[in-house]
């Protein structure tokens, strides 16, 4: 089936927002007397926000009834640092202008709340080419759960068959396939080689690498 829409991810594919998310957890954990390593950190990139206080609240047996109040305070503090440090990544302009040429339905399909997608868009400049955004904020299941990308192709009337996603976390190139999608993936550097990429259909290091070669080879 042909493809004919696109669907992004947000945090650390459009947007260096990743080190801003985990500043504000781990302002807000040491408020409870606990701290995430490193890689204790990685092992959550691309989850919602409520998934990652509960499960560590859990973890560091912290009272599940602060939760709600430290998630709506990491949520808080995450949008005024990514509006303050975070940058726009390479190539986004390029990759929006590719597929806006082609016609595409594009969408966004991200684990962060709908406050986080309007605030990023605005900074990319991204709104003139969006035809849906979708976030799981509010959803049973967030990524790896494929309903967010199953929700957004569903906006967009378009067949999961039909669409292509571009994901930079592990959990959510799971939720890309398990939606039936075609994945290409653009991992941070420092796990880019891990094995665990090649159940994407492509692994690029920037979106300004996605060129008309990769897109005849996806489409076909």
């Amino acid at each position: 089936m042909p493809l004919n829409t696109v669907i992004f991810d947000i945090d650390g594919l459009l947007i260096d927002s990743e080190p801003q998310w985990q500043k504000a957890a781990d302002e807000v954990f040491q408020l409870y007397g606990a701290k995430l390593t490193q890689a204790q950190y990685n092992t959550s990139v691309g989850l919602r926000t409520k998934e990652f206080v509960h499960g560590w609240f859990n973890h560091f047996n912290i009272p599940q009834t602060e939760a709600e109040n430290a998630e709506k305070k990491v949520v808080a503090l995450v949008l005024q640092k990514i509006e303050n440090n975070a940058a726009i990544l390479p190539g986004v302009s390029y990759i929006f202008d590719f597929f806006a040429k082609k016609n595409f339905k594009i969408g966004l399909a991200t684990s962060s709340p709908q406050s986080v997608i309007d605030l990023v868009t605005k900074m990319a400049n991204i709104e003139p080419y969006l035809t849906a955004t979708a976030s799981a904020e509010i959803l049973p299941f967030g990524k790896p759960h494929p309903q967010v990308y199953l929700n957004c192709a569903e906006k967009m009337k378009s067949n999961p068959l039909e669409c292509i996603c571009f994901e930079d976390s592990f959990n959510g190139l799971i939720a890309a396939k398990a939606a039936r999608m075609k994945c290409v993936v653009i991992p941070h550097n420092a796990v880019s080689k891990e094995e665990k990429w090649s159940a994407a259909d492509l692994k690029l290091s920037s979106l300004q690498n996605f060129g008309e070669l990769h897109f005849n080879r996806m489409n076909q």
